[in-house]
């Protein structure tokens, strides 16, 4: 099998409740994705998919996305799509950096190796850990009774799991995490996801105010050192997710005793095959993760998924269903939200088909 051919998509994924909504006043409205799909001479097909968070929450832009995808693209063409450790090789040498550009073309290759072997994704990275994976939903920045209100609204969907996004003020912030915290239901679970919008003194200040409260503090600085420094003079546990950018990265971090958990995100680190070398350290040595991505849409979800329903459940943190916070589906058989939970796809590969109707024609094809 070789890969013969490439289309690329860009896809708007506005959002249901209009805005989504993190630190230091950054939202978006419209996601801007770049959905890939690998053509086999076999006349197999894989699809992938990569959505930034914005220009400005990581080094990465949904233009930039298919600049990087056009770059490297003509490198794949002739690679047999089923071995992904040589994609990533011949990926890697051929753009240094640059992770969330290969991570949909990885994604892709991993479709089509599943569907080569007529087994699912979660099959091929390790087989499926109980019926489903639960959930976790993200609480959009605004003032704490809106944000109190909205847990609400999502408990009523399943959610037992609530990122609060704060990394504003810290008096607001403050206010924003008693206020959820006090319309928890028990058993329910609350992170104060800062997103980097934290000074160190900011953070130390809200942690010691919020004490009391049962809740873990998620990415509160923009520099790993920053964070080190807080993790280290708080009680409260503590997340790590902009700062693991890769298998380094992470080693680092548990080599100063770092974090407690991270979050894995799949584009972030550079695709599937990444972001399995990472999960399954992360089993090896203890940690627990939320496996998610930057963004996503129908084919995001699927691989979050299918990584995910593959992770020994005693390490998963949560996971995100991004496609139910669109109003475009360009994919069937994307998993689907039931009561919090979702579950891979039984059909081979991630169990996704690109809708055609919706994407139109291709942006570009590679050959």
């Amino acid at each position: 099998m070789k890969i013969e051919a490439i289309r690329v998509w860009q896809c708007d994924l506005p959002l249901r409740e209009g805005r989504y909504s993190w630190s230091e006043g950054k939202f978006v409205e419209v996601f801007d994705a770049t959905v890939v799909e690998i053509v086999a001479d076999t006349g197999l097909t894989g699809a992938g998919e990569v959505c930034p968070l914005g220009p400005f929450y990581l080094p990465a832009y949904g233009p930039g996305a298919r600049a990087g995808i056009r770059e490297l693209g003509p490198h794949l063409i002739g690679l047999d799509p089923r071995a992904t450790g040589v994609v990533e090789a011949v990926m890697d040498r051929a753009l240094l950096g640059h992770p969330y550009v290969k991570s949909a073309l990885d994604m892709a290759c991993w479709d089509l190796a599943g569907k080569a072997a007529g087994l699912p994704v979660a099959t091929l990275m390790g087989g499926r850990f109980g019926a489903s994976v639960a959930l976790y939903r993200a609480i959009s920045q605004s003032e704490p009774a809106a944000m109190a209100e909205n847990v609400a609204g999502y408990r009523a969907h399943g959610y037992a799991k609530f990122q609060l996004k704060v990394g504003g003020d810290p008096a607001t912030d403050i206010a924003r995490i008693r206020a959820v915290a006090g319309v928890l239901a028990p058993g329910e679970v609350l992170v104060a996801d800062a997103n980097t919008g934290w000074t160190s003194g900011d953070a130390l200040r809200v942690a010691a105010a919020v004490r009391e409260v049962d809740v873990w503090i998620e990415q509160p600085c923009r520099t790993y050192e920053e964070c080190l420094g807080v993790r280290r003079a708080i009680s409260q546990p503590f997340i790590l997710d902009e700062n693991i950018d890769g298998l380094a990265a992470f080693l680092r971090a548990h080599q100063d005793g770092a974090m407690n958990a991270i979050n894995l995100k799949i584009s972030k680190v550079g695709g599937l095959t990444k972001a399995r070398r990472i999960r399954d350290l992360c089993v090896a040595l203890g940690y627990p993760m939320t496996i998610e991505d930057s963004w996503g849409g129908d084919v995001v979800t699927a691989a979050i998924a299918h990584l995910a329903h593959s992770t020994p459940e005693r390490f998963r943190f949560s996971a995100t269903d991004f496609n139910s916070y669109g109003t475009v589906s360009f994919a069937d058989g994307a998993p689907r939200r039931i009561d919090g939970r979702m579950a891979a796809a039984d059909a081979p590969g991630l169990g996704v088909t690109l809708r055609a109707e919706v994407l139109g024609a291709p942006a570009f094809v590679i050959r």
